[in-house]
């Protein structure tokens, strides 16, 4: 949960020179999308933690096709109303950019959530990765990201307030079951093999999403790790919220227990019940997201695949490729697993 830049200048290079040609194409799809969808509980909602429950109802949604030069797929951007409402007017919309491949069929589809920066350029190089390989990808932007974010008022998702931030994560955990309500609801989508994936913000919001959303069958967790309030309390970038936090009479343990609440190790025994397919990816000497933390959080999700990149959370950027790839293969088609992925770095020490 950092300003994580992580900045890939190949990959990213190559992906803004895309964009900016397709920008000037014209895309094979011209035609606003307008609808309705109904969100009905994937299980028993009463189960699911009550500050993350939605009851059943319809929601509409504006899909906008984007100009592209790729034959393989299509991009739309995608706005649907948040279930939550702020006081802020511009973060009451969701605005997703939907990934798809045009390729024949029914395809996985994953939601894809950004870091805390907010670079969008990275979660835009993964989603499309994802897509070129046959999975359907919707890059969701947080509440108070991008075009959430209102230009007269300072207000954040991750805030120096912890009550707003565990506002801010319970409307966000709320976004993504609407997202992976309208994949399922897409023809082209197998409702079967939804997902979701993020790096360090976006990693920790997949963790506790997943257990949350009976939708997803995968989740890929990337620089991610429990104990977030510990996480929050020991960053060092975070002193003006700790100083803060004190300076109002809080405690640590106050603190904590607040965190709790969005912790997605307080919810972990709905992972280990339902059993959903888990990669983890994170870096031995990460000083962001303690290997500690991240430890965790992967003996509570019941020891699923992780694996230790040799970096830190910033420096984790020279294995770019190699998380592309994992991240891609992971989740392909049930059944299409005959290559085998990268031999994983060392274990940390």
């Amino acid at each position: 949960m950092t300003n994580c830049t992580l900045r890939v200048a190949a990959g990213a290079a190559a992906f803004s020179l895309a964009m900016l040609a397709a920008r000037a194409a014209v895309s094979a799809e011209t035609e606003v999308r307008r609808g309705e969808v109904r969100f009905e509980p994937a299980g028993d909602e009463q189960a699911v933690p009550e500050l993350f429950r939605l009851q059943a109802h319809d929601f509409t949604f504006r899909q906008q096709p984007l100009p592209t030069v790729s034959k393989s797929i299509a991009i739309s951007e995608l706005t649907f109303p948040s279930p939550v409402e702020t006081p802020h007017e511009v973060n009451n919309t969701v605005h997703c950019e939907y990934f798809r491949p045009l390729s024949a069929g029914k395809h996985p589809a994953v939601i894809v959530l950004h870091i805390l920066g907010g670079d969008f350029e990275l979660s835009r190089l993964f989603s499309r990765t994802l897509a070129q390989d046959g999975v359907a990808a919707l890059f969701l932007k947080l509440p108070y990201y991008g075009p959430r974010r209102p230009a007269e008022v300072k207000v954040r998702m991750i805030s120096e307030d912890p009550r707003q931030t565990v506002e801010g994560m319970r409307q966000a955990i709320l976004d993504i079951r609407r997202g992976a309500a309208w994949l399922a609801a897409q023809e082209e989508v197998d409702r079967q093999q939804l997902g979701v994936f993020g790096i360090s913000l976006g990693g920790i919001t997949s963790a506790l999403a997943v257990t949350v959303e009976p939708r997803f069958s995968k989740a890929c967790l990337m620089l991610a790790g429990g104990d977030v309030g510990q996480v929050a309390w020991d960053n060092p970038k975070l002193t003006r919220l700790r100083q803060k936090w004190t300076d109002g009479g809080g405690t640590k343990d106050e603190f904590i227990r607040l965190w709790k609440s969005i912790d997605p190790v307080t919810y972990a025994e709905r992972v280990r019940l339902r059993k959903p397919a888990i990669l983890m990816l994170n870096a031995k000497q990460d000083e962001i997201i303690p290997p500690v933390c991240t430890e965790s959080l992967w003996r509570a999700f019941g020891e699923p695949e992780i694996v230790w990149y040799d970096a830190g959370h910033v420096s984790c950027v020279k294995y770019i490729f190699d998380g592309l790839t994992r991240v891609s293969r992971f989740f392909q088609p049930e059944g299409n697993g005959e290559r085998k992925p990268p031999a994983a770095p060392n274990e940390p020490e």
